[in-house]
């Protein structure tokens, strides 16, 4: 059974998508629909909304979860919708045709603005307190061939263990690697807050933070495709900054309630404790939400790096720019 507090409520998020605009702001650019992974991460997009900043730059955002990343890039090239929230290996694999779903190569897919690192962490049973313990021992991962598998083998790869130390099963998304966890099917995974910050509370270890690591790492972003972004480029920058404007306001310290507030109304499950530390993980000023949803061409780099060493077919990725295009930030930006 899925634990309450690790699901987002999608009826929250379509009852946010249909609150009232402020008056004086009504749309003039119209909508947008932004496909999403549930999750408190979303946390800048609950914002733009619940204050109003979608409206004052003359958009109507309509979030709507997806049930992973096949799925979204799936919709993603069939037009469902208009932008993805999704990790940018994402975006580098189905440009290079390797991603899993069978669409085949998706040169149209471009990143076009940041967000955060996706705020791995390596989480493990109580009983595995170092890498070491981890040699014979079986991982979970999300599936083999996406980007956050290549981190987690490459956190252990930098400690001295290599693939034949160990085992990987693939055992799903967050929610599902977390129940596979508590129930002993595997001793660790990668998390994103808040599940490893529930794991803590429930005796399991933190063993690393990718970014100590790995070092710069880039994990979310906002994704489109380029004929899409072409034809809509008013909307485009319209989305971008309402989503910095966000997260300028969740970083002032004196908006710190009505976040936990905006948080806690968009993922009801979560408890206050547990919107209280997330606000100290997302919202680290060095490790939070990158400033002004700015894209790190350094952590484009090591995605690059990470998928030219262990994707399949071995292809050599060099140029971050090839999946990235700054245009549309230049432009929301100034």
């Amino acid at each position: 059974m899925i634990p309450a507090v690790l699901v987002t409520s999608v009826q929250a998020q379509t009852q946010a998508a249909a609150e009232p605009k402020p008056q004086g702001s009504a749309p003039a650019l119209g909508e947008i629909t932004v496909n999403i992974f549930p999750g408190g991460f979303n946390w800048p997009s609950y914002v733009a909304q619940d204050k109003g900043f979608f409206a004052q730059h003359g958009i109507q955002v309509d979030l709507q979860s997806t049930t992973g990343s096949v799925a979204q890039m799936t919709d993603l090239s069939k037009g469902r919708f208009d932008i993805a929230m999704t990790a940018i290996d994402n975006i580098v694999a189905y440009v290079e045709g390797e991603g899993e779903a069978p669409i085949g190569p998706q040169p149209d897919f471009v990143a076009v603005m940041g967000s955060d690192s996706s705020f791995l962490s390596l989480v493990a049973a109580p009983e595995i307190k170092s890498y070491e313990d981890l040699r014979g021992k079986t991982l979970s991962v999300d599936a083999r061939t996406t980007g956050y598998a290549f981190v987690l083998y490459d956190m252990l790869a930098r400690k001295g263990l290599t693939q034949n130390d160990y085992t990987i099963e693939t055992a799903g998304g967050m929610v599902q690697r977390w129940n596979a966890l508590q129930a002993h099917k595997q001793v660790a995974t990668l998390f994103s807050a808040p599940f490893n910050i529930l794991a803590r509370n429930k005796g399991f270890n933190q063993i690393a933070t990718a970014t100590d690591v790995i070092g710069p790492y880039q994990g979310n972003v906002a994704a489109t495709r380029r004929s899409w972004a072409k034809q809509n480029k008013p909307k485009l920058v319209a989305f971008i900054q309402a989503y910095v404007e966000a997260i300028d306001w969740l970083y002032d310290p004196k908006n710190h309630d009505e976040a936990i507030r905006i948080l806690l109304k968009n993922v009801p499950q979560m408890s206050p404790e547990l919107a209280a530390t997330t606000y100290g993980e997302l919202l680290d000023p060095n490790s939070g939400f990158f400033h002004k949803g700015r894209v790190s061409v350094p952590g484009i780099r090591t995605v690059l790096a990470l998928r030219t060493r262990y994707a399949m077919p071995h292809k050599v990725l060099k140029d971050p720019m090839k999946y990235y295009d700054p245009t549309y930030y230049r432009a929301a930006v100034h």
